[in-house]
């Protein structure tokens, strides 16, 4: 590890044409671009459709990946962690991944990880104020699982630059629940399927896995849901670190926008919640910004306060309030050892919270990253 904390930073890879799943939904030729072009202002002041200075790139493409990878880690940045999709049927969204990360002429400059964003794939590109129909489940049988975790293992976490602690690959799981679903809510088999997961990454040759589970408050996306007794939870499954993957998952907005400086005080909180609740380590989030609105059927009215994608913006989360709130989540993880951190997120266009350069502020967002976390060789 070059630097202490490291940062990982969460990457959505839905911005390359060559999906098939999204050609047969949307058309040939589609990606996640189209709604960001076609966003409108929801409100006074609203600063929509969000302009990428790069220019509408497809992420599949070594070259195009390659500049992502320079520009994060001088800014910074130590890995990227890959939002993984993986249904029934195989894999989604992983030519990012694939074709573009692992084929760029830099990928050293940077290494990678997984989370596994095993969450109900909603048709909402864009979404009518109705909830709109699951176009694939994001519960998986336990004959998937093992399918996967083999995959996962002889193609990515035996990979020179994936991602370690302690030596062991670093692998996130998004949604507890539908995992547990996964094996019938039956805690004692979902323990044996991890359980025989670190046990083939050993066979591998690898020392074990650790185990990530993302945790949160606040339930986000329409499949997500309340649980109880999270720790308790985590703890029979033997995960080695709890996390998160954004803000909003930990604070309850105020429609119709939420200033930025009350979304932080709110996550801070949660923060030393965490420490209480778990006798694992947490590894702490810091987020750029909230904005889902792209999301939303622009011929439909924007109602703040319904569910996702109909949920307040955070407005006042400037570079500058940024930059604050990293330095603040870096000295509270140096005093408290915290072995890496991440931030939400490399391109999360449509959510509003990118670090990616933006017509407007450019590249200040990945510069207060740098001016907190320096930059890597």
């Amino acid at each position: 590890m070059e630097k202490y904390p490291a940062v990982g930073c969460y990457y959505f890879p839905n911005y390359h044409v060559s999906d098939a799943r999204n050609a047969l939904v949307h058309g040939p030729g589609w990606s996640e671009w189209e709604v960001v072009r076609r966003a409108v202002p929801r409100f006074a002041g609203h600063r929509q459709p969000l302009v990428p200075s790069w220019g509408y790139t497809d992420e599949a493409d070594p070259e195009v990946m390659a500049r992502k990878i320079a520009a994060a880690s001088s800014h910074g940045i130590d890995y990227f962690i890959f939002d993984y999709y993986h249904y029934d049927d195989g894999p989604f969204l992983e030519r990012g991944l694939d074709a573009g990360f692992l084929r760029a002429a830099n990928p050293s400059g940077l290494r990678f990880a997984l989370m596994w964003a095993n969450h109900d794939w909603l048709d909402i590109h864009p979404c009518g104020r109705l909830p709109r129909h699951v176009l694939y489940p994001g519960r998986v049988t336990g004959d998937t699982f093992r399918r996967m975790r083999r995959m996962l293992i002889e193609r990515y976490f035996a990979h020179p630059g994936y991602f370690t602690i302690g030596g062991a690959p670093y692998f996130s799981i998004y949604h507890l629940q539908e995992f547990l679903n996964g094996f019938g809510g039956d805690l004692t088999s979902a323990r044996k399927a991890l359980d025989e997961f670190r046990a083939e990454a050993r066979a591998a040759g690898l020392p074990g896995l650790h185990l990530n589970c993302v945790v949160w408050g606040q339930p986000l996306l329409p499949c997500e849901g309340a649980m109880t007794g999270v720790p308790e939870i985590v703890r029979r499954l033997g995960f080695d670190s709890v996390t998160s993957y954004v803000w909003v998952h930990h604070a309850k907005l105020a429609p119709p926008t939420t200033d930025y400086g009350a979304l932080e005080e709110a996550y801070f909180a949660h923060w030393e919640r965490m420490l209480r609740d778990y006798d694992i380590p947490y590894y702490p989030n810091v987020t750029v910004g909230w904005d889902p609105s792209p999301r939303t059927l622009p011929s439909d009215v924007w109602t703040p306060g319904l569910r996702y994608p109909y949920t307040p913006v955070v407005t006042g989360n400037t570079p500058e309030r940024f930059g604050a709130a990293l330095r603040r989540c870096a000295d509270r993880a140096r005093e408290l050892g915290v072995a890496t951190l991440n931030l939400n997120s490399w391109n999360e266009w449509t959510e509003g919270s990118m670090l990616e350069p933006e017509a407007k502020y450019g590249m200040a967002y990945l510069e207060a990253v740098r001016a907190v976390f320096g930059s890597r060789p």
